[in-house]
């Protein structure tokens, strides 16, 4: 958790670990071609229930039950596919459909201010429940992802989906596609966004419809689904006591009193968990364990709520903590979805996680120094943008640095295209610094040349201990005539493709590979390390790493600008250098030792 000055806790919304689940009926997610040849143009959307009962629990400990009703919204004739875009963080966000028939695309725009933001679709599921006498007990709406845990209700069906496995909640997300494949079914259940709701110990019926906006809007059929519902109270302290039970199951409220130490003596508190993943049998946690760092406490819990089945893969950023439990099918049981959690938050390579010593195919590093002249050829290259700066703290030094005040922020670079960013580094024998290279490659993937960009450095601090690409960004907090005042001394990066932050652009990867640190940076011995940032994926590193903070303790109060600068050497060769840099305007207020931020809204992003 990160803490404010005020004292209290708050729970940064970081973009999830998105996992990909097999349903009942399901298989597994990566990218696969349009299945042009039976799409068409209006596809038939309904609901169905994967299951007429289900088991929840309400943690004695943390009482709260989530919803996780086995409904999904299922796709024949056809994909389910939306574009939901913004021109600019001035513009509001808009949905279009996307209707294909055969190599025949055609576009319907969505009404004005159906979509608030990249999360789903707002109030698309009409929930009520009534207990065993018949009375309502609760209604509510909830949102819905098209691209969360979802899997295929056909055999004929492609066996593979060709969309992302999240819907973005990064606040500064500019692109995002969701879909239900052909012949697929996706979770109706809002995951990550649900808020537990309160129900005892019971049998209940729940009733679960599309509104009527959605209906008129996509022909879905008036088809209400009905869940019998048994909600059972389970509490820590007593399984615990019971010993076989305590180690599979535990309540969402309990916490690591773990933390990172940064560079600059403050110390960042566990407060974000990702929104990314890849969906996986029980047995096959989640392959994209998010940046977790090792000698992980025993009992943790996962830093953040579940997700929606749209990932841990994205927005989980670089942290020091354990990541998010995985989005798996929500027709499962909830105590099986929090051994995942636990599970995956110990340290070790197994099915769904490495330490290190496994890596992602993409993530692999050449074995060998490119030969040959270096050479810049002509051909497309990436676009290095960044992201206005976010989950902006302040706090005091704690114990370890009294007197001290530090403003904390989180921060992203992304890829717009039309290339993925290639950086190879190699380590000469006894040597400290690796040598960095960049990669160029034709429009069918060759490799046509390469030149050298700098080095890369092993960074042994808690939360990192991988190996950095130097210079990739800088960060700078500038006077309010935009003159620098301070730079944080962060000025070394691992790449990895934590957010998903535009899909719309040209080439963006739906599915890029290194989703996480553990396939991408590195061990200390390492001869030769690959990071790879692929098109409309960034890279966030979260307000609680190491480094990630500038020291305001001998700064007056006022407005100032927190600047996000890609490559700022201009080491890295790209399309466009003009569009590197971001500004945020922060307000700094309070006394020494009690200092204050106020964060405006970033046009219409209000997000601090």
């Amino acid at each position: 958790m990160t803490r404010s000055p005020q004292g209290r806790t708050s729970r940064l919304t970081r973009p999830s670990i998105a996992v990909a689940a097999a349903v009942a009926v399901t298989a597994g997610v990566v990218a696969a071609a349009p299945d042009a040849k039976t799409a068409e143009p209006s596809p038939k959307l309904s609901l169905i229930a994967a299951t007429t009962s289900v088991t929840l629990d309400s943690w004695k400990e943390d009482p709260g039950v989530y919803l996780d009703l086995g409904t999904y919204l299922t796709s024949e004739n056809g994909a389910f596919e939306l574009k939901v875009t913004r021109k600019s963080y001035k513009d509001p966000v808009l949905a279009t459909q996307v209707l294909r028939n055969g190599k025949k695309t055609t576009t319907k725009a969505l009404p004005a201010g159906l979509v608030k933001d990249f999360s789903g679709l707002p109030d698309f599921a009409q929930i009520s429940v009534t207990d065993a006498a018949g009375k309502t007990v609760l209604k509510q709406t909830e949102a819905f992802c098209p691209n969360n845990a979802s899997g295929r209700v056909r055999p004929d069906a492609p066996a593979n989906s060709k969309y992302p496995q999240s819907c973005p909640v990064n606040p500064f997300t500019l692109g995002s596609v969701w879909g239900v494949e052909n012949g697929w079914a996706s979770n109706t259940y809002a995951g990550y966004y649900a808020k537990p709701v309160q129900l005892a110990a019971g049998t209940y019926t729940a009733k679960i419809s599309v509104t009527k906006k959605y209906r008129d809007l996509f022909g879905i059929p008036n088809k209400p689904q009905s869940v019998k519902v048994t909600v059972r109270e389970r509490s820590w302290e007593a399984e615990e006591g019971s010993g076989s039970a305590a180690r599979s199951a535990a309540p969402r409220s309990s916490q690591s009193s773990q933390s990172a130490k940064s560079a600059d003596g403050h110390q960042g508190h566990q407060g974000h968990g990702g929104h990314e993943g890849h969906q996986q049998a029980v047995d096959a946690p989640a392959a994209a364990s998010a940046h977790a760092a090792h000698g992980a406490p025993a009992r943790p819990e996962a830093p953040a709520a579940r997700t929606t089945g749209a990932t841990p893969t994205f927005n989980v950023g670089h942290g020091p903590y354990p990541p998010a439990p995985p989005a798996l099918p929500w027709a499962l049981k909830k105590e099986s979805l929090q051994r995942q959690a636990f599970s995956a938050a110990k340290v070790g390579d197994r099915p769904g996680q490495t330490d290190g010593s496994r890596q992602a195919p993409a993530a692999e590093p050449k074995a060998k120094r490119p030969t040959g002249k270096a050479t810049v050829p002509d051909v497309p290259k990436p676009d290095l943008r960044s992201l206005p700066a976010y989950g902006i703290t302040v706090s005091d030094g704690y114990e370890d640095v009294p007197g001290k005040d530090y403003l904390a922020f989180s921060a992203n670079v992304w890829n717009a295209g039309p290339a993925k960013l290639v950086v190879d580094g190699f380590r000469s024998p006894g040597k400290e610094l690796m040598d960095a290279y960049q990669y160029f490659y034709d429009a069918k993937g060759k490799q046509v040349g390469y030149t050298p960009t700098g080095t890369m450095e092993w960074d042994p601090r808690p939360g990192h201990e991988h190996w950095h690409f130097t210079d990739f960004a800088s960060y700078r907090l500038l006077k309010a005539d935009k003159k620098e005042s301070v730079r944080s001394g962060k000025e070394a990066f691992c790449l990895a493709n934590t957010d998903a932050v535009d899909y719309t652009v040209k080439n963006a990867n739906w599915h890029p590979d290194n989703t996480d640190l553990s396939t991408a940076c590195g061990q200390e011995n390492s001869i030769s390390v690959r990071e790879v940032l692929d098109v409309g994926s960034g890279d966030t590193y979260t307000q609680d790493l190491p480094g990630q903070s500038f020291d305001i303790t001998g700064l007056p109060n006022g407005t100032y600008y927190i600047q996000v600068l890609a490559n700022p050497e201009n080491r890295l060769k790209e399309t466009n250098y003009k569009n590197n840099s971001a500004l945020r305007k922060v307000v700094l207020g309070g006394k020494k030792g009690a200092r204050t931020v106020n964060v405006p809204a970033h046009h219409l992003v209000d997000a601090n």
